[in-house]
């Protein structure tokens, strides 16, 4: 059954269908927004973070305000700030099935804070390997990973990405990616990768060192509350609720075919 929340903020959709800006629409629906802001976020900075995403890019402002407000109240209760130099999180106007919509995405500065924040973790870090840096590792029984980095001023281009862990309790992993497995990746789980909006445009070094993150903490022993949060990355949401990692993602149609954001199964394809 659909909270009270939700109830509200479909039926103020269905009375204003000649498009309100995202502002009025954000200042009439500010008593259930309180409702479901935790308890650190106060509705003034809630406020405050909208209103500056809004401005940093435009374009936001012309998706569905119920996917807007699913996205930043996302942000809101993962405690990260999106569309702001520290790179915790982002929001993406997105072209789904038709309609502009705004996807959340993780930065992978907000997947750093997430794992530091669950408690298992205590070291945690990704790294660019530039061409002229000496780099080596080695799997098997006694994994090995050493990079010394360039000491001059010509790097060269970015050649791997890594992600290295330590836990708290002495465990250790890491994983390695060589730029072209990342491009690779990134084309083909990234609903968002072509878009001219996306992070991989603007800030492409920062989303490979996300992916190889999630690739290393699959091997660490993370809560489910960890693994619950970062669920909701590369969504699309459009309802509101207290507790936005129980609403369903909505579907992404990619290409001529539907992916469902939750599962990642590729529905059945149009004409089929």
């Amino acid at each position: 059954m659909e909270n009270s929340i939700q109830k509200n903020v479909k039926n103020y959709t269905f009375q204003n269908a000649k498009s309100p800006t995202m502002q009025a629409y954000i200042k009439k629906m500010e008593g259930e927004i309180k409702k479901a802001l935790p308890s650190v976020m106060t509705p003034e900075r809630f406020t405050r973070i909208t209103l500056s995403a809004l401005s940093t890019n435009p374009k936001l402002a012309e998706t569905t305000p119920g996917s807007f407000l699913g996205a930043m109240m996302t942000a809101a209760q993962l405690g990260l700030e999106p569309n702001t130099p520290l790179g915790q999180a982002y929001l993406i106007p997105y072209n789904n099935k038709g309609k502009l919509e705004c996807q959340f995405q993780l930065g992978y500065k907000g997947l750093i804070d997430l794992a530091y924040r669950s408690g298992e973790i205590s070291v945690i870090q990704a790294h660019t390997v530039y061409e002229n840096d000496e780099f080596e590792y080695e799997l098997g029984l006694d994994p090995k990973l050493r990079h010394v980095p360039f000491k001059g001023t010509d790097k060269g281009d970015p050649s791997w990405f890594y992600a290295v862990f330590k836990t708290k309790d002495g465990g250790f992993g890491f994983e390695v990616m060589s730029i072209e497995d990342i491009r690779k990746h990134a084309a083909k789980y990234s609903q968002s990768y072509n878009s001219s909006y996306s992070p991989w445009k603007t800030n492409f070094e920062e989303m490979a060192k996300k992916t190889v993150l999630k690739k290393a903490l699959k091997y660490a022993p993370l809560k489910s509350e960890f693994v619950r949060q970062t669920s909701s990355d590369e969504t699309i949401k459009s309802d509101l609720s207290d507790d936005m990692f129980s609403v369903p993602a909505e579907t992404i149609e990619v290409e001529g075919v539907e992916v469902n954001t939750k599962t990642g199964e590729v529905m059945t394809p149009k004409n089929a």
